[in-house]
């Protein structure tokens, strides 16, 4: 982490858990245990149907509010698909795009990608943009030249100006609820190169201000020695993100002086 430059965040990403009940009784359960983070900035990405409640039962603390995709088009015949405004005004501030899972069930590509990243900006939203390698692609050494098609094709068309809004998940597809997490320096060195991209595609004073999260099984047993990396600036959180007591001890790794 660097916080001269950047803001260090810890998103959790419930994925299709928690009911709105649930989402209420969660949130009576960590607010106390959190706090009010002073060195970092805590989200939390649920379902479409919970966000409402979870505006509601955080407005009061330091916790923003995220969803978990968005559809790139403003309006239109897209069944079961929400827009950008939709999210902004019911509170959210955060959007997941590019996770590795809306990529593989559900088809998505860099390109739709880049179309949603483009939206979410222009609706003034946060875009959490998810890049990652799976375990063949790593074997086969062909991360980096991976992840920085990915980037670069995610950041297609947006200016330097709204760079400050982005964060950059890394996310290893082979570490993504299998238990298994890149060690810290693999994290640390792959998050270096993001920021490298970025840095030729915007110049160092933009690229030094991006955060580049690190997800894929981050949990209170590890997150201290990834966060600990200089370019990992927190971390998409996702099992650890459904139990109170072991996401507010990622945030006080995240939260260290």
């Amino acid at each position: 982490m660097n916080r001269r430059y950047r803001k260090t965040i810890i998103a959790g990403n419930w994925k299709m858990n928690k009911t709105i009940s649930e989402t209420k009784a969660f949130a009576e359960e960590l607010k106390p245990l959190l706090g009010k983070p002073k060195w970092c900035e805590v989200v939390l990405c649920v379902p479409y149907v919970n966000i409402p409640a979870a505006v509601r039962a955080f407005k009061d603390s330091r916790v923003a509010i995220g969803a978990e995709n968005c559809h790139s088009e403003s309006h239109g015949a897209y069944t079961g698909e929400v827009t950008v405004e939709m999210l902004k005004e019911a509170g959210v501030k955060y959007v997941i795009i590019g996770h590795s899972e809306r990529r593989q069930y559900y088809n998505e590509t860099d390109f739709t990608v880049n179309k949603k990243v483009r939206a979410a900006l222009d609706a003034g939203l946060y875009p959490i943009v998810c890049v990652g390698e799976s375990l063949e692609q790593r074997e086969l050494g062909v991360t980096m030249e991976l992840i920085t098609y990915q980037v670069k094709v995610a950041l297609a068309g947006v200016p330097a100006d709204k760079m400050r809004h982005v964060v950059i998940a890394y996310e290893p597809l082979w570490a993504i609820g299998t238990g298994k997490t890149a060690t810290a320096e693999q994290a640390g060195e792959v998050c270096e190169a993001i920021r490298a991209v970025v840095r030729k595609l915007y110049g160092a004073r933009v690229a030094r201000s991006v955060t580049i999260q690190y997800g894929g099984s981050m949990n209170a047993r590890n997150a201290a020695e990834l966060l600990a990396q200089p370019d990992v600036d927190g971390g998409l959180i996702g099992g650890a993100s459904l139990k109170a007591p072991d996401f507010v001890q990622i945030v006080n790794a995240a939260n260290q002086e």
